[in-house]
């Protein structure tokens, strides 16, 4: 499949480019961080998101979705990533949807993926234990319970938990931390007894939570898939999540990149614009070699989530771990080559940085999808 995009993809990104750029810009994510909010973006902003259909763009058209497929939402995702952009796109649409697709019954499906696609409900994953991301690691315990279950323990680092209607909880039914049998999906009402979420301040200025499971008694009809069988659906939707967030990220480098090289045209020092100073240059120049790789990587990652590519982990994990690498990289050349005044609030290029830290370690770092790589290739 030719690594470029069909026109009709070209026109979702010029079209979510004026939209985002309008309406959900960098200057109001500062808005949204002055005023305090515990909900991190504007309901109006989001409303929008969905006329415009891309709550529904992953969701078959069975369930009332526009089923355009993940080249379509990695393509918006790149343009959230170029403004800094914030809704729950990536908490209910990427990764929200996708768990149910691939992790629900038949029944949750038909009950929830409309709610999604139109917009009436939020629905987001509670996998992690603790701050680490180590999906097999899960210890959290659902026990048996009559013909239900009854789920105890906290999840941490829960995208945009304090607005979800329902968590996708990910706990243990047997075996022990570690081991991919044993693992299974539970989807849980956010009001249900004995269910608290708490806030998390995040550096990104984004929301996030820690949500509370005490004793909470759930029925049968919660289980999503057979009982221990999760992880093959997981590990779809985890690959699937690091390669949305990859498109990101290819954004927010792209755009940090080009700020920083117009603003080297224009800064004078010594008597000289700081463009022409052969170490920037060789510095830029090396970062844009990176990023034109970084876009094929990105683009055949995605392809391969339609295409249901039987090398997807492979794919996701090389995409994840490049892009980690690149936006850090991106980021930090952004700060530095802006001088002093890139650390300070008066300047857009720090929020690049601040939003890079967080979509780097979401969902697995550089390191940690390294590794993954290598342990898939066989080493």
């Amino acid at each position: 499949m030719p690594l470029v995009l069909n026109e009709e993809q070209e026109m979702l990104r010029d079209s979510a480019a004026g939209f985002l750029a309008e309406k959900a810009s960098l200057a109001e994510l500062r808005q949204l961080r002055d005023a305090g909010e515990a909900q991190a973006y504007d309901s109006a902003v989001w409303r929008d998101v969905i006329d415009m259909g891309w709550a529904s763009i992953v969701i078959p058209e069975s369930y009332g979705g526009l089923g355009y497929g993940y080249t379509g939402l990695g393509v918006v995702l790149e343009q959230v990533g170029r403004n800094l952009s914030a809704t729950p796109l990536e908490a209910t649409v990427l990764v929200g949807a996708t768990a149910l697709l691939n992790l629900g019954t038949d029944e949750q499906k038909a009950a929830w993926l409309p709610e999604l696609a139109s917009g009436a409900k939020q629905v987001t994953l509670a996998l992690q234990d603790s701050s680490s991301f180590d999906p097999l690691g899960t210890s959290m315990s659902a026990a048996s319970e009559g013909e239900g279950f009854r789920l105890s323990g906290e999840k941490r680092m829960v995208l945009d938990a304090l607005t979800a209607d329902a968590f996708v909880v990910v706990a243990r039914t047997a075996e022990s931390a570690g081991e991919t049998a044993g693992l299974s999906a539970f989807l849980v009402d956010a009001k249900a007894a004995g269910v608290s979420v708490s806030r998390c301040e995040m550096v990104d200025s984004r929301q996030c939570g820690a949500v509370s499971f005490v004793s909470v008694m759930l029925e049968g009809s919660a289980l999503m898939g057979p009982l221990g069988g999760a992880w093959p659906g997981l590990e779809k939707t985890l690959d699937i999540a690091a390669i949305g967030l990859s498109a990101e990220l290819l954004g927010l480098s792209l755009e940090a990149f080009e700020r920083t090289v117009e603003y080297i045209k224009e800064r004078k020092q010594f008597g000289r614009v700081i463009g022409s100073f052969q170490g920037l240059q060789h510095r830029a120049a090396a970062l844009f070699a990176e990023l034109e790789l970084a876009k094929s990587i990105v683009l055949k990652a995605l392809q391969a989530i339609d295409s249901e590519d039987e090398n997807l982990s492979v794919l996701a994990s090389a995409a994840k771990a490049k892009l980690s690498e690149v936006a850090r990289t991106a980021s930090n050349e952004g700060v530095q080559m802006h001088g002093g005044i890139g650390m300070t609030d008066e300047y857009d290029i720090g929020f690049f940085l601040k939003r890079a830290r967080v979509l780097q370690h979401l969902y697995g770092d550089h390191y940690y999808h390294l590794d993954r790589f290598a342990r898939l290739g066989g080493y």
